[in-house]
């Protein structure tokens, strides 16, 4: 197919996003057909390595951006790297980390669970009980409130996707409704919330609607088909779709029942919006609509000039993505990206487009809307009305700029 021939959908060599699924064929077929001939290589030539209890990785990929807190190893974050990954599921081995006191050794077999407080029965689970409960799984995305933050610094950060916005991962997570466990223990008339807490160090909690919890929310068990990690809440977590991570409390090992929430720590001078008027805004907890164009993006060097993928990552806290537009022109114009065939509610959706570049500088952008119909924000809109210093739910649209050698860097549009 003649690429020279092929319509703009928007400024700058944005074309239709149907280009990738009609220009793809005839460049498989090419790639299948030369791969077929010619010498065979020594892997070829003789028996692999032997089978093992488990199959390490193909690549040495590794989480990026770790960052503990002074004075201490385990008090921190850690992010995925998103630009060296596809589709919508995150490793489990790469999905990112938020620990207050580092990761806790817990032995599963005497863990447990106490439901109490405003409940006529008090329950006690522990990881032999919540097995013989229904066991529900869901593929959903998980985001610290803090991803993106290096967008509010007064200059761009010299930072790659991963170490910018890697605080954001995907998996299916399996575990036990908890309106089944709240419905067992009985809740007493006049309760609206349950402060969970977790068995790390400090015990670190947060307080959760009764609503949220009746909802959608679980008891975290599995993670990608496997017994959570310890570093995502082994033995058990709870897990509260679309909204802020730390609300997810890990290693749970308490919920108490009550009419009030408990202004803790971690809900009032820490996970709270401070405004210029100098009030806080306290539970802000589902996450905005928000993308990222994960390739290209630093430290990803386009080559020669020609047609590429732009592909990128979507999500919104509200539910699922109605629709992601690109822009290589800074945003002066816009064409809409194709989602992949899985958009599904409160989880990742990987999109592309299709972009001739012709060796010019451009600045790349998307822009995501979700089912309730709310679009993603610019960075001005997202910083107005912010106090100095505050920096969670930041969902503001990232800009890339692609010098005349290819090479990407953070820029604001």
């Amino acid at each position: 197919m003649d690429s020279s021939r092929l319509p703009d959908a928007a400024d700058n060599g944005l074309l239709d996003r149907r280009t990738l699924l009609r220009a793809g064929l005839g460049s498989a077929a090419a790639l299948l057909t030369a791969s077929a001939h010619g010498t065979r290589p020594d892997h070829m030539r003789q028996p692999g390595a032997p089978m093992s209890g488990t199959s390490p990785p193909a690549t040495e990929l590794a989480r990026t951006a770790i960052q503990s807190q002074p004075g201490t190893l385990g008090s921190g974050a850690s992010r995925t790297p998103l630009q060296h990954l596809d589709g919508l599921i995150t490793p489990s081995r790469l999905h990112f980390e938020r620990h207050h006191a580092g990761i806790p050794t817990i032995a599963a077999h005497a863990h447990r669970l106490v439901i109490h407080g405003r409940v006529k029965r008090p329950l006690v689970f522990d990881l032999d009980a919540l097995h013989r409960y229904p066991i529900v799984s869901r593929l959903q995305f998980l985001e610290c409130s803090g991803n993106s933050a290096a967008l509010l610094t007064p200059q761009p950060a010299d930072m790659d996707c991963g170490a910018i916005h890697g605080l954001i991962s995907a998996s299916e997570w399996g575990g036990v409704p908890l309106n089944i466990l709240l419905d067992e223990a009985g809740i007493e008339p006049g309760a609206t919330w349950a402060v969970a807490s977790g068995a790390d160090a400090p015990a670190m909690n947060r307080s959760v609607p009764l609503e949220k919890l009746y909802e959608d929310a679980i008891v975290a068990l599995y993670q990608n088909g496997e017994p959570l990690r310890r570093a995502n809440g082994y033995p058990m977590r709870l897990f509260l779709p679309g909204w802020e991570g730390n609300a997810s409390v890990k290693w749970l090992r308490a919920l108490q029942v009550t009419d009030q929430p408990a202004m803790s720590r971690q809900e009032t001078s820490k996970y709270s919006d401070l405004d210029v008027d100098g009030n806080a805004r306290l539970f802000t907890f589902p996450m905005g609509v928000k993308s990222i164009i994960t390739s290209p993006s630093p430290g990803l060097t386009l080559g020669e000039h020609g047609i590429y993928q732009i592909s990128g990552l979507a999500w919104s806290g509200a539910g699922r993505i109605r629709r992601v537009e690109v822009s290589a022109d800074g945003g002066k114009t816009w064409a809409e990206a194709q989602l992949d065939d899985h958009v599904l509610d409160k989880c990742l959706t990987r999109f592309r487009a299709a972009w001739r570049w012709r060796g010019a500088p451009a600045v790349l952008m998307s822009r995501a809307t979700d089912a309730t119909g709310a679009v993603q924000p610019d960075r001005a809109a997202n910083i107005e009305g912010r106090a100095t210093g505050s920096f969670y739910h930041v969902n503001a649209i990232q800009a890339w700029a692609i010098d005349s050698h290819g090479a990407a860097r953070n820029v604001y549009a």
